[in-house]
């Protein structure tokens, strides 16, 4: 074997070994959990005597903030709030009984939406 040959070996060798350290060297990294502190969700729902307010608080939190129905135009009728709590019981999978859909559309409705009074004043 050549000089030349040896020394190409030893190359490819010392080059092999690299790379395993380098692999060895990323997976143990990968180990270690990286620990994350959110802010606790300061959002809330208006609070409201309305009977569908206890029905929003206790099934619609489980999937989303309490800023969905305020990110959602005030001037949306009943008919929107009816289709959108049934769009989270099917095909979303909400888990609430279909006798509490009224209930929690009129508060929707009657506090971020169109029948809100500030949404009346402006009619």
């Amino acid at each position: 074997m050549s000089n030349r040959q040896h020394f190409a070996r030893r190359r490819c060798g010392i080059g092999i070994i690299a790379i395993i350290a380098v692999i060895a060297l990323f997976g143990a990294a990968s180990a270690f959990a990286l620990d994350i502190s959110l802010p606790p969700d300061t959002a809330a729902y208006r609070s409201s005597d309305l009977p569908g307010y206890q029905l929003v608080q206790q099934n619609c939190v489980l999937c989303h903030s309490a800023h969905y129905p305020q990110m959602q135009p005030g001037t949306s009728p009943r008919g929107y709030w009816e289709a959108t709590v049934k769009k989270m019981k099917k095909p979303f999978g909400a888990q609430f009984a279909d006798e509490e859909i009224p209930a929690m559309v009129d508060y929707l409705v009657k506090t971020y939406g169109a029948e809100r009074p500030a949404a009346a004043a402006l009619r």
